[in-house]
């Protein structure tokens, strides 16, 4: 029996939505406050996934201003393939609210928006037989819309709210045989996370609710994976069902943080009666029968590409002039245009952090500008190994509190800066339920979910600065729908990187990048 391991897109790729064109799967996730937006993926198995770009590439597409908060910005995505075009329906939060853009190849170009006067986050595409497109919205709403001139023709009407849990959202209809099914999520995207199903002969209702609701659910549950919602369901071609959801992998002493996001995972869908049945979420499930591989992704980009490759992003945007890959053939050069990281309007190039293990390092050329390798949460949560005046430093910023917690003078000229990420081998011990090991309340033993240790090399010597508690540069402490995202900044003046690594050592998959 084939397996596969779950999560299949791991990091910060957070309430997915898939559809299918012939053999071909089609993945999009929510990006928030960061540019480029919507991340779309390519898969021939459900399994295997290879990021070919971003939905909203364009500054036209997406216009995020420096006062769009940490979690604003773009919210849950439906990507959808009718009548030979290809449909993403999303919520611009801080922006023009909803709107639609469509393309004909899924690796874009995408068009401009086109905005629907519609209320409520996380809207869903659904066409009837007579070609009608329904659009569901939080709440839940149907509305009967036209996308392509972006009008409201009927609606929208209130048809179901799920259970009774709080924030009924990510609904999604599926027109199947004779049946509308409305699949949803409620509880809230943290621990009482679940997804629920209800069913009508008509996108109006009234709908019906399953017969065990909610269709699937960890909250109350020691299951590694928690969190587990707002999904979406497809049809392989040999008529076997699947469901994409986001879930999340706490790790640490109790309440656990999660550091990494809300991933993206991946169940097989029974039926029953007529209902759709699924759950729990494994770390590993039979595969699906098609099997289409891809090599891992390179540890090292060297930037010897014309554009930046499509998993990296920056908060908000990334004004032209405030880098280049042409400047200084095979070197990313970044100039300042903000004097820091504490505050919107910086130069940074990030990548999701995807494994709970995992080296990054970069090398850069500083010269006299203030630059440095980042980990980042948000403006009031990230750790920083920086680069200036002949000094190496390593700055936590954590809530309310800047601090310089290490420092080493480094020659001129090239240097290597890097952190590690590890879940092993943390001091003091772990806590259990039944004892602890450690001294005073709970022990002195407590710790967060790991450790992140910054180092540079300067010369052929390599030294470690500073290791940092990870706990809080998690969700849990910093709050948001977002992870972390590693990556290069530039604070005062220019400076050049050579290259950048990321490895991953925990075994989780990351996604292929071309």
């Amino acid at each position: 029996m084939r397996t596969y391991d779950n999560p299949v897109i791991s990091g910060f790729h957070p309430d997915p939505s898939v559809c299918r064109a012939g053999d071909d799967y089609y993945l999009v996730c929510s990006s928030f406050e960061y540019f480029p937006g919507v991340p779309i993926f390519h898969s021939r198995d459900l399994v295997h996934w290879r990021q070919i770009g971003n939905v909203l590439d364009r500054p036209a597409q997406l216009h995020l201003p420096a006062d769009v908060p940490a979690s604003g910005g773009i919210y849950a995505p439906t990507i959808r393939h009718h009548d030979g075009r290809f449909y993403l329906i999303t919520t611009n939060v801080s922006g023009p609210g909803t709107f639609v853009v469509t393309a004909e190849k899924p690796e874009g170009p995408w068009s401009d928006p086109v905005r629907l006067d519609l209320p409520g986050i996380d809207p869903d595409l659904a066409w009837d037989d007579d070609g009608s497109c329904w659009c569901t919205t939080s709440g839940t709403q149907v509305t009967r819309v036209d996308p392509l001139a972006g009008e409201v023709l009927d609606g929208p009407y209130p048809v179901w709210s799920g259970t009774g849990g709080k924030y009924p959202e990510a609904p999604h209809l599926f027109h199947i045989g004779d049946w509308w099914y409305l699949l949803m999520s409620e509880g809230g995207t943290e621990r009482g996370h679940a997804v629920s199903i209800a069913r009508a002969r008509s996108p109006r209702g009234p709908f019906t609710p399953g017969p065990v609701n909610p269709i699937l659910t960890h909250r109350g549950t020691d299951l590694p994976i928690q969190s587990t919602g707002h999904a979406d369901m497809v049809s392989a071609p040999d008529g076997t069902w699947w469901m994409v959801l986001l879930g999340t992998r706490p790790r640490g002493f109790t309440p656990e943080f999660h550091v990494l996001g809300r991933e993206t995972f991946l169940i097989p869908v029974g039926w029953e009666d007529g209902w759709p049945v699924a759950g729990p979420v494994e770390g590993r499930h039979e595969a699906p029968a098609a099997r289409h591989p891809l090599p891992p992704p390179p540890v090292r980009d060297d930037f010897d590409a014309p554009v930046p490759a499509p998993h990296w992003i920056s908060p908000r945007a990334r004004p032209h002039g405030s880098w280049s890959l042409t400047e200084r053939p095979g070197r990313l050069t970044l100039h300042a245009t903000g004097p820091t990281l504490d505050r919107p309007g910086h130069t940074f190039f990030g990548r999701r952090q995807q494994h709970h293990d995992c080296d990054a390092a970069v090398r850069v050329e500083p010269g006299t500008a203030r630059a440095g390798l980042s980990v980042r949460l948000d403006e009031a949560h990230h750790y920083d190994l920086e680069v200036h005046d002949g000094q190496a430093c390593v700055i936590a910023r954590i809530g309310p509190l800047r601090q310089r917690v290490a420092a080493r003078p480094v020659p001129p000229g090239p240097l290597t800066l890097a952190v590690g990420i590890r879940t092993t081998g943390i001091l003091p011990p772990t806590v259990t339920r039944s004892g602890h090991d450690g001294e005073g309340p709970y022990g002195a033993d407590a710790h967060g979910p790991d450790t992140l240790s910054f180092a540079v090399e300067a010369a052929g010597e390599r030294t470690v600065l500073a290791e940092l508690d990870g706990r809080y540069l998690s969700t849990e402490v910093a709050t948001g729908f977002t992870g972390r995202v590693i990556g290069m900044y530039v604070t005062e003046g220019s400076a050049a990187f050579d290259w950048f690594d990321y490895e991953g050592r925990d075994g989780a998959p990351a996604v292929r990048r071309p």
